[in-house]
Parts: structure tokens; sequence; C-alpha cells
């Protein structure tokens, strides 16, 4: 089986809070001025990527998961199991939490728990998110949270471009508007709004809160994640570690010139954020440039880069 780069051609997703940042950034064409996703690698049924050339042009990742196994070094996961997305906070976005595999398993159809992280890749002056709280118990989190008590819960952190966040099943969290990241997640659309600014939608209705499953799964008192940032020399590149998680590992590839590496894993995901330039592997040649996502396959081996770059890479 011949092993080459799968090019994906992401999904997009209008929200209450969307932009047109992907579009203004990226040059991505995007269904709206309200568009706040872009699933820019998804095996997921609500939005699966479709790959864009080569030989299984036009096959959705989800369906490439179950009838090509090679490809991904038959992992073994029922569904494609990371979601590698593109966020437009134009606005800010709901107070909210997500479960572990074990809640959501129970009660969401057999959805996976979604443990996430991001990196920052522009924001306003001045901006932050939300994550964690400040409450130390139960009874105190459920207080504030029935008096309306968000400024004296909610921890806000500020952000700039070029920071990394990981955020674990449990953790309150929110991006706030004028920030665009890149996220990296397990294969999961299952949120719980705890709190959305009083506001309305375009049809003048709330947007529906989960309360109850919110309470049930915020880890109580917050914790703090840990990253990694170490950080290493590629030839004539870098090579940071952002993260190692049981759902995923993050790193980021600063590219200056000609970098020699290899594919060990099952598989590996490739978001292009800044610049453009080549791949070489086996005599094929591959250009890149930046919102280019692509999947490297399971026995992919040696390859070589060269141009000015930057990339995250997330793997198993």
């Amino acid at each position: 089986m011949k092993r080459e780069p799968i090019f994906l051609e992401p999904v997009f997703k209008e929200r209450i809070w969307g932009g047109t940042a992907l579009a203004d950034g990226f040059g991505y064409s995007i269904p709206s001025q309200r568009t706040g996703e872009c699933w820019a690698i998804s095996g997921h049924r609500n939005g699966a990527s479709i790959v864009r050339s080569g030989e299984y042009q036009g096959i959705s990742l989800d369906q490439l998961w179950n009838t090509h196994p090679l490809l991904f070094g038959h992992y073994p996961s029922d569904s494609f199991p990371l979601l590698t997305k593109i966020l437009d906070a134009n606005e800010d976005l709901s107070v909210q939490v997500h479960p572990d595999d074990e809640y959501a398993t129970l009660n969401e159809d057999g959805e996976k728990g979604k443990t996430e992280c991001w990196y920052i890749l522009d924001c306003r002056e001045g901006a932050e998110l939300v994550l964690g709280h400040y409450a130390q118990t139960k009874e105190e989190l459920l207080e504030r949270v029935a008096l309306g008590q968000w400024d004296q819960l909610l921890r806000r952190i500020p952000i700039h471009p070029g920071d990394f966040f990981y955020v674990p099943s449990g953790t309150v969290h929110a991006l706030c508007a004028g920030t665009l990241v890149l996220e990296t997640q397990q294969s999961s659309d299952t949120t719980y709004r705890l709190y959305d600014y009083d506001r309305l939608d375009h049809a003048g209705n709330s947007r529906e809160l989960h309360l109850h499953k919110a309470l049930e799964v915020i880890t109580i008192p917050h914790q703090d994640a840990v990253s990694f940032g170490h950080k290493q020399p590629i030839g004539a590149g870098e090579q940071t570690q952002l993260v190692e998680s049981p759902y995923f590992n993050v790193v980021k590839w600063s590219i200056q010139g000609t970098v020699s590496l290899e594919q060990k894993h099952s598989f590996m995901l490739v978001s292009v954020l800044t610049g453009e330039g080549m791949m070489y592997q086996n005599q094929s040649l591959y250009e890149l440039k930046k919102g280019d996502h692509f999947i490297l396959p399971h026995g992919f081996g040696q390859f070589e880069l060269t141009g000015s770059c930057e990339m995250i890479v997330s793997y198993l």
C-alpha cells in the first residue's frame, strides 16, 4: 500500500459567537459572517472531513477509518479518536464543561468524553479566557451559580498569541471575544453549558443550558493541568512538546530551512499554522501552505520538510 499524506477538506460550523477570521486569516471559503468553527481533521458523525486529493479523494475520514484500518496502524478505537478544530471566537463563548468518557458513555448515547487543548493563534490586546473556578466545595459552587455570582466564581486568565492551555474534562472554561485558537480534542461534540451571558439567539430565544449535567461533572476544587513546553532543536528548526496526556500528545514544529523527521506513530495529524514549505518523501513532493491539514498515515516513515512555517502536530 502506497503511503502518502492524506490532505483533508475542512467542515465549517456557523455559531452565534463566530465571525470572519477563518476567511480573513486562512483564506477559507466560509458559509457566513458568523462562522465559528473549522473542523479541520474530523471523523465525527456531526461533520466528517473529506479527503481532498490522492488515492482516497472524495472519501470521508470516518469511512476511511472503517475501511482502511492499516492506514492508522489498526489503532484500537471504533471511530477516529481525535478532532482538530480552528475556533474563531469573535464574541464570548458560553461558560461550559465537558464530561469524561465514563459519564458520556452512560449519558450521551455512547459519545466519547472531551478533553481538549488550545494553542492561541491570535487574540486582541488584553484578551483573556475562562479557565477554572474558585469554589472549594460543591455547596459553594451551587450557591454561586444559584445567585448568579459569576464574577466571583469564574477564574479569568490573560492570554497572548503562542500560549497553550490543556483543558481536561471536568474543567470549567470559555474562550472570550477576539480569540482565534487551534484546538486538539477527543472526537466528541458534547458540551454542557453552565452560563451564556443571558444572550439571545437570532430568533430571540435563550440557548439551552445544561446545569444538572454540568454540575455533576465539574471538578471541585479546580485543578490546574500541567503542560510541558520543552523545546529541542530538529535540524533547521525547533520542536516544542506542548502536552503529553492519555488522550493525545501535541507538539509544535517551527521550521526555518530543512528538517529530517520520521513518522513512528499509528498516525499523525498536522496543521500548517503559518508560512509555506515542501514535504519530500520517497521521491514524492508535496506543497504545504498555511491552512493545510493532513494526516501522516502508519508506516509513512522518514521525510523532509523545507521552508519557513509553523505546524501543530498531534498523535496518540
